[in-house]
């Protein structure tokens, strides 16, 4: 079955990003637009952006005493 055509208009700089990125996953860019929606659709993505935020709520406490950390250490200056 032939696959029907979908037309987006989409910044230079976007399709730019879409194209080197399925480049480098090996797909063209139908295939790799594609991904995108089913893993957005079917889930995943929200998966993983939980589970991202549940990381964080458990340790934000670590990340913020090593940036006070940071912060205080003497020569911890960016040049």
């Amino acid at each position: 079955m032939a696959k029907p055509q979908l037309g987006a208009r989409v910044d230079p700089e976007v399709k730019q990003l879409a194209q080197s990125r399925a480049r480098d996953l090996g797909l063209d860019l139908g295939d790799y637009i594609a991904r995108l929606v089913r893993e957005d659709t079917g889930g995943l993505r929200e998966r993983g952006l939980a589970a991202a935020r549940r990381f964080l709520d458990e340790h934000q406490q670590l990340f913020d005493e090593a940036e006070d950390a940071d912060r205080t250490s003497p020569g911890a200056r960016a040049a």
